[in-house]
This record gives structure tokens, sequence and C-alpha cells, in this order.
């Protein structure tokens, strides 16, 4: 059984996964109040699904980037969970959490996420070997100057802001922006993506491992 924890932002996800049916998944938006919610979240989750903390084989965390505190209070409960229990832990990049929802597409997909002071984090994904898939690193970068880089017809998912949708659809030949619900992240794709990683091995250090924060120099805005 496989715990996911999302806090990347303002909106914080659960999951519980055993590898075939998500057991248990909820998902919702905090006022800045994550050190209180998520322990008494988790034990509903245990709660509600009869499920125990030495039921679990392993615990994923999305690993950002994202809020700075949120972040924090996330991968911090994950490692607890990973020492306590002596289970294996999976960071997994909360970018790929929102790519992951989304059908498959020849078009291109770019990713965001709130990075704060209206700015996005975002990296671009394409579909390869029946995925999708990054080859870059995550960037910081306003609407107006993402729109910039839209110059083929692209679908856009994530955390978006009234004046964000509206900026970006401006573009709307192009800019493709997904469904509302479609681009919340969820920690039922975090799960499988966790699961799939722990079956084939790929561990991370639950010593070592830290959450990916992004700044200004992480943001490649076009001439």
């Amino acid at each position: 059984m496989l715990l996911a924890i999302d806090t990347s932002t303002s909106w914080i996800s659960l999951a519980l996964f055993d590898g075939t049916m998500v057991q248990y998944e909820t998902t919702w938006q905090s006022q800045h109040h994550h050190t209180v919610e998520l322990t008494p979240a988790i034990d509903l989750l245990f709660a509600r699904t009869g499920c125990h903390p030495a039921d679990l084989t392993g615990v994923g965390v999305a690993i950002g980037p994202g809020s700075f505190t949120s972040l924090r209070i996330g991968v911090a409960a994950a490692k607890g969970f990973a020492f306590a229990l002596n289970i294996p832990v999976v960071g997994v990049p909360s970018l790929d959490v929102l790519a992951a929802a989304q059908p498959l597409d020849d078009k291109p997909l770019i990713a965001v996420l709130q990075a704060g002071r209206t700015r996005l984090a975002y990296a671009t994904y394409y579909v390869e070997n029946g995925m999708w898939q990054s080859h870059e690193e995550p960037g910081v970068i306003t609407p107006k100057d993402l729109v910039k880089t839209i110059t083929e017809p692209t679908l856009i998912c994530g955390e978006l802001s009234e004046d964000a949708r509206t900026i970006i659809a401006r573009r709307w030949k192009n800019a493709m922006i997904t469904s509302p619900a479609r681009c919340l992240r969820r920690a039922s794709f975090l799960a499988e993506i966790a699961w799939e990683r722990l079956e084939a091995g790929q561990l991370d250090d639950p010593a070592t491992l830290e959450p990916i924060y992004l700044s200004t120099t992480n943001n490649p805005i076009p001439s």
C-alpha cells in the first residue's frame, strides 16, 4: 500500500494506492494551514479506509517546484513515514503529476503551477514511449512571457488564475487551456507514478531528499 502526499502549493492532495485500485483520494485548497491540516487529513484517510500506517509499503511525495513552506511540510511528512516505518520513499516532480493526468496528444504540453507574485513554474512535455516526458528543467515565468513562447498549437494545464487564463487565452489559436478539472493536481496520479518507480527500484534516500525550489534565475524569458 502506497501513501501519496502532495503539498506543493495551496492545493493539498492525498491518495492511498494498492497497485490496482485507488483506495482513497482527497484534494482541497488550504488557506495556508498546511501544518495543522495535513496530519488530521492523513489520520482521516486511515480511518476511512481501515488501513494502518504499518500496512504501508512505500510513500510517494510531490517535490515541487512550488511554495517553499508548503513543499517542506509534505516532504517532511513523507520522510517521517519512511524513517518511522522503514519503507521506501519516491519523490516525484509536481509538474509531472499534472502532465500525467492529461490525455496523450501529438501537440506539446505546458504544465504550470503557481510560483508566487503572479509568476508560474512551468515545464514543456512531449509524448514519448506512450507517456508525457520533459527533457528540460522547470522554469519560472509570467503569463505574459509564457504567451510569447507559444508559437504552435500547445496544450496548457495547471494552476491558472482568472487573470492568467485571460492573458493566455488571447493567443487562442495556439494556446489550448485544458478544462479546470484536468488542471487540478491529484494525488492518485502521483501515486501511480510513485508506484511504478517503486516497482522499478527507482527510490530516493529519505535522508537527502529535498524539494525543488526555483528562482527567477530559472527563467529563460524570450526577447
